[in-house]
């Protein structure tokens, strides 16, 4: 039996916040600046948002490795951050969070219209996410309120190693039943997202506006010069070259014509390894 390269595309693996709902990925950034907080450290929204597409216990021990929140830390405890101290502070933050998703859950402008696309050319809706399963429980009940019900989910505790490892990505390939990893695009607001789409051998799309890296709502996004878009744009694509998106696109609403044009590079024979 000899080996045969996709045509085309078979399926799409969504991120939830800020790429689906939540524009400007507000509801984990938050929480964990309050979560802190409540053990008398304080950390910036802009810091809180460094690590961002993690999984939430890796995110808050990246946050405490940090020098200037170590040594908050230490001014309060006598000590910097132990794994005992990062775990205090995940179950702190667990339920603020799951309190507070409902704040942050309204869907992405033009999302349910591309989705519905997608679906319309045969792809298959997978999604993951940096939250673990009793959040994601949470965010996928008030997605299906609001019309968006994905054909499968994976939370990063329910794979040995979240992102930017390839295994949530890949848990949906065996569930959704794709025949080839070069079949699938990614897409994602984070750097550790599009890692883990590229290290799975997936496409990948990188969403510049309406997630972790502009951080702002919609109303501020659409508000935005010409000029300030132009520079912010420029700002958020130099933090993803790193992960070596393929794509970078500034929302959801823009996916259809990056579909289009991976199609027809599948067709001529092109895979997203090479590129």
């Amino acid at each position: 039996m000899n080996y045969h390269q996709p045509t085309c595309l078979q399926a799409a693996i969504l991120d939830w916040a800020g790429t689906v709902v939540d524009f400007g990925s507000f509801a984990p950034t938050q929480i964990f600046v309050e979560a802190f907080a409540e053990f008398d450290v304080q950390v910036s929204l802009e810091e809180a948002r460094g690590p961002m597409g993690m999984g939430k216990w890796d995110h808050i021990r990246t946050l405490c490795n940090l020098p200037e929140i170590a040594e908050r830390y230490r001014a309060a405890f006598g000590r910097t951050p132990t794994d005992a101290d990062v775990t205090a502070i995940y179950e702190r933050f667990m339920p603020l969070q799951i309190e507070k998703i409902a704040e942050h859950s309204a869907l992405i402008p033009g999302a349910l219209k591309v989705i519905s696309a997608l679906r319309d050319q045969g792809l298959k809706i997978g999604t993951c996410s940096g939250y673990p399963a009793v959040v994601m429980a949470r965010v996928v009940e008030l997605a299906r309120d609001n019309g968006y019900v994905p054909d499968h989910v994976v939370a990063t505790d329910e794979v040995p190693n979240g992102r930017p490892h390839p295994a949530q990505s890949l848990a949906n390939v065996i569930a959704l039943g794709i025949s080839d990893v070069a079949a699938c695009v990614k897409i994602d607001d984070t750097w550790p997202g599009i890692l883990e789409g590229r290290s799975a051998g997936m496409w990948t799309v990188a969403l510049t506006c309406s997630g972790n890296a502009l951080g702002l709502t919609y109303e501020q996004f659409k508000n935005l010069s010409k000029d300030k878009l132009e520079q912010e744009r420029a700002r958020i694509g130099q933090m993803f070259e790193g992960s070596r998106p393929h794509y970078l696109i500034d929302t959801i609403a823009d996916l259809p014509a990056v579909i289009d044009d991976i199609n027809a590079r599948l067709a001529r024979g092109e895979m997203p390894q090479s590129s």
